[in-house]
């Protein structure tokens, strides 16, 4: 015999859901919103973006569907395109790295300067304050609505020669660097030889020993195993590239109010959440605490480093001495790149650092 009341509660769950639909269609909303992502889905970044477009299609009430498209695939792996594609409306939204923004946003590149930014205070400070307002302005400037920040982490060192301590133990290796000029020029100032290349042209030049090393946050680090190919690691947090959530301009501002405030709530949230992920073991428990108490989320490796050095790795933090020879050796490249960001951008951050 059929079971009624299962077909009745059937019944009703489809209604709900034909209702939603049809408002979200009667309101001129898409069936889907495309979401640009560099990473896959299982570093935390692409985590961030999974609970972004579950955050919105819940405080919308289903009203809004995101889905994030995962290595960069709406742009055939031109992930340093994303923002001009989402600012022509080609692609809604990104949940993009300042690293990849900074080809149209030059201003973005205040989180790149050497050695400027080296914890999670002084980060906060600039991403909140004065400098990341002159970021967010930018971004509008150029048909882009940033929404909320999270982050990818502060990028760390590991090769397969030296344990990294000085500017001198970094001549002659041969490092893995993103296609940002400012990284090429902050390797070069060190003694080192940048090599801009894909993953996975790296992970091949690791293998064969034609790269020495690369430079990359933990939360990305640890997925890639990097202690397949490299014995050490300088913790030595030289500069940072934050995460964005931003939506094309056009589109956003066609938006009703309500739906707004809902996507805006819902960036803010899953930024916290991501950029909990990416500092928890980093920050004492602080991070921690927000997972567990906030997400109900545990992380499965808790302390990054421990867990790196369990793999064979040695783990070197840098000293506030050692991390000063290294500023000083890339002064240089502060001469050039103060005036691509902005002399005015610069003051502000210099100006959020000291609040």
């Amino acid at each position: 015999m059929l079971n009624l009341k299962r077909l009745t509660k059937t019944a009703a769950l489809v209604a709900v859901f034909m209702m939603v639909a049809v408002t979200a269609q009667a309101a001129g909303f898409k069936k889907e919103y495309k979401m640009q992502v560099t990473v896959g889905p299982k570093l935390y970044w692409g985590m961030g973006a999974t609970k972004f477009a579950e955050l919105v299609k819940e405080k919308t009430n289903g009203q809004i569907i995101v889905k994030p498209y995962f290595g960069s695939a709406l742009l055939k792996g031109a992930q340093l395109k994303s923002s001009q594609m989402v600012a022509k409306g080609v692609i809604d939204c990104a949940m993009d790295s300042t690293i990849n923004i900074s080809p149209v946003i030059p201003e973005a590149n205040i989180f790149h300067l050497p050695f400027f930014l080296n914890d999670f205070e002084t980060l906060d400070k600039v991403k909140y304050g004065q400098a990341g307002e002159a970021v967010f302005e930018a971004m509008k400037a150029k048909r882009l609505q940033p929404l909320a920040w999270a982050e990818n982490g502060f990028r760390q060192l590991t090769n397969s020669k030296v344990a990294v301590k000085t500017p001198e133990d970094m001549k002659g290796l041969r490092i893995r660097v993103v296609g940002n000029p400012l990284f090429i020029d902050t390797f070069r100032a060190l003694g080192a030889d940048p090599v801009n290349m894909n993953w996975g042209d790296a992970v091949a030049g690791f293998q064969q020993g034609v790269v020495d090393g690369q430079e990359n946050p933990v939360g990305v680090l640890i997925p890639i195993q990097i202690y397949q190919y490299h014995k050490y690691a300088s913790m030595w947090n030289y500069l940072v590239d934050p995460l964005i959530i931003y939506w094309n301009q056009r589109e956003w501002k066609a938006f009703p109010n309500e739906i707004q405030a809902a996507i805006l709530e819902a960036a803010k949230e899953a930024g916290r959440f991501e950029t909990a992920l990416s500092r928890a073991g980093l920050d004492g428990e602080i991070s921690h605490d927000i997972l567990k108490n906030e997400f109900n989320y545990t992380m499965e490796v808790p302390n990054p480093i421990s867990f790196m050095e369990s793999k064979g790795m040695e783990v070197h933090q840098l000293t506030d001495e050692e991390r000063d020879a290294f500023a000083k050796a890339t002064h240089s490249v502060y001469d050039k790149w103060i005036k691509e960001i902005g002399p005015e951008v610069y003051e502000k951050a210099k100006a959020d650092i000291a609040r």
